[in-house]
Parts: structure tokens; C-alpha cells; sequence
């Protein structure tokens, strides 16, 4: 039986405006085996340990940065005797996929042979700590234009990461380091549902499109999400549902036809089953709770 590590489905702030969530942790016994459908990245202020991610190993110290794509199972672990310190930064697909500017940063979230992580040196290092310790105030403060210093930041940072890691592939402790590529080809698939659930997007069409047949694509979205085809996409639909449910006035009927569904009688039953109430309870028990 194949065995598939708890898989965390929400972060603070999901269901908002701006889905993002950022905060200092200290981990003194590492962090058990996990996976999640948003994005991650972690940067080590202080203490040592590792991290494997997907099987691969990499060293946990001061000025590593690290950034999980969604589906990869990671687990930290600290080293005895010591404590670490880290930034930690969780946030959906959409603030890198950006309608009218070529995808924004959805690059970023390709499988590509470069690894998932990188050390930090010098004055690169002293660069990215100022820049998760300004957006972190800014996280937490209450200033005009914070979205925009929030997202202008989280670009930043990643780019630099980016572009760090491919100027240091070339050293020993990243060359030493084998990425695995266990999820490379079904990568584009997971990520071709998560840019067009809001469509009719069949496994057939999927199949179609991806030259594979229909039990086959449908085995290996299982296989990397943990869920069928359908709950993968009903799960989608309905966080980004949810998401309008508490950010947006839009109706019932508005919100249905936004996420995919073709009535709001098939929305509020999907959501009724998963949800355990209707969309406007829903709506109502988020705005007075």
C-alpha cells in the first residue's frame, strides 16, 4: 500500500485577499513528514540540522534558503543539542501566476534539475535576512500599500534565491546533492489543473492533451496528490470558493460559475457535502465568528 505522509490542507490567511502567512518559528525536534498544495520557502536564521525533501537530503545552517513546491514530502530534523531558528513563508500558486504579465513568476514552480534550496553567503546572505525582516514587519503592521510592499517582497526574494542557486550549482555542497525528478513528468499536469480547474477539465481532455491514457493520468495524479482526479478538483474549486465566500460580496450563483461549477445547485450540494454546510452558512459563520 502506498503510504502518503499527512498532507496539511490550510495555512492563516488562506481564505483572504492576499493568501499568504509568514512568521518566525523555532523548531527544537525538527518537524514531522508532510505535504500541502501551496507553496513554501524557509530561510535559517540560527541552529543546524537537515531537511529531506522528496527523499534528498541537504544540511540545515544559518543562510540556508529552502522553497517546497506543492505535493513534495519534506521533514526537518534538528540536530541534538541545538535549536532552529527560521523564517517560514506559506502562500498560494496565484501570487506567482499573474493574468497579463506572462504568468508573473510561475516559472519558479516548474520541476527543473536545480535544487530545491541554496546557502546564502556573504553579502547575499546579509541581503535576504534584511528583506524577510522587513517584510515581516510589514506582515504584522497596518500600512497603506502593505499588499503591494508584501508582494514586491516576496518577488524579490524568491528572484534572488533563483538566480543564487543557479550561480551556485557549481559548488561542492549543492553539485554533491541529487535532485530527484520521482515527480517530473506529472508536474505539468498537476500544474495545468491547478491553472485551469476553473474550466471543464476532464481527464479525458488531460489524457488528450498530455498523450497518456485516461487510467494512466488518473494513477499518477493519485499518486502525487493522494486523492482521485475528482476530489483533487473539487478540492481546488471549493478553497477558491471559499476564499470568495469571505473576501469578495459576490453571490452564491457568481461564486459558482468563478470556480468551475456549471449551476449553484451542483456548488451548494459539492459544498454541502465537503463542507458540512451551504455556502451562505458558510459565508455567514466566517463574517460573525
Amino acid at each position: 500500500m502506498t503510504y502518503f505522509p499527512e498532507y496539511f490542507k490550510s495555512y492563516p490567511n488562506m481564505h483572504t485577499s492576499y493568501p499568504l502567512s509568514l512568521s518566525l518559528h523555532r523548531l527544537e525536534h525538527g518537524f514531522r513528514a508532510h505535504r500541502h498544495d501551496f507553496l513554501e520557502f524557509s530561510y535559517v536564521i540560527s541552529g543546524s540540522g537537515w531537511e529531506t525533501i522528496n527523499e534528498v537530503k541537504h544540511a540545515m545552517v544559518p543562510g540556508t534558503f529552502t522553497f517546497v513546491l506543492p505535493y513534495q514530502v519534506h521533514e526537518l530534523f534538528t540536530d541534538p543539542g541545538s535549536e532552529l531558528v527560521l523564517f517560514n513563508c506559506m502562500f498560494s500558486m496565484d501570487l506567482l501566476m499573474e493574468s497579463g504579465q506572462n504568468d508573473g513568476l510561475a516559472g519558479l514552480i516548474e520541476m527543473s534539475p536545480l535544487p530545491a534550496f541554496t546557502q546564502f553567503e556573504g553579502k547575499h546572505k546579509d541581503r535576504i535576512q534584511y528583506l524577510l525582516e522587513d517584510m515581516l514587519e510589514e506582515y504584522n503592521g497596518i500600512d497603506s500599500w502593505r499588499k503591494t510592499i508584501l508582494q514586491l517582497r516576496l518577488k524579490e526574494i524568491l528572484i534572488c534565491f533563483d538566480r543564487y542557486r543557479r550561480h551556485a550549482t557549481s559548488s561542492p555542497i549543492l553539485s554533491s546533492t541529487t535532485t530527484s525528478t520521482k515527480h517530473a513528468t506529472v508536474w505539468p499536469i498537476i500544474h495545468h489543473i491547478h491553472c485551469n480547474y476553473q474550466e471543464d477539465l476532464t481527464l479525458s481532455k488531460l489524457a488528450s492533451q498530455f498523450d497518456m491514457s485516461v487510467s494512466r493520468i488518473s494513477e499518477v495524479i493519485k499518486l502525487t496528490t493522494g486523492q482521485t482526479y475528482v476530489h483533487f478538483l473539487h478540492d481546488l474549486r471549493l478553497r477558491h470558493a471559499c476564499s470568495l465566500l469571505v473576501s469578495t460580496d459576490m453571490s452564491m450563483v457568481e461564486i459558482a460559475l468563478e470556480v468551475g461549477y456549471g449551476s449553484y445547485k451542483t456548488f451548494s450540494r459539492i459544498f454541502r457535502k465537503n463542507k458540512g454546510v451551504v455556502p451562505k452558512d458558510y459565508r455567514k459563520s466566517i463574517t460573525y465568528s
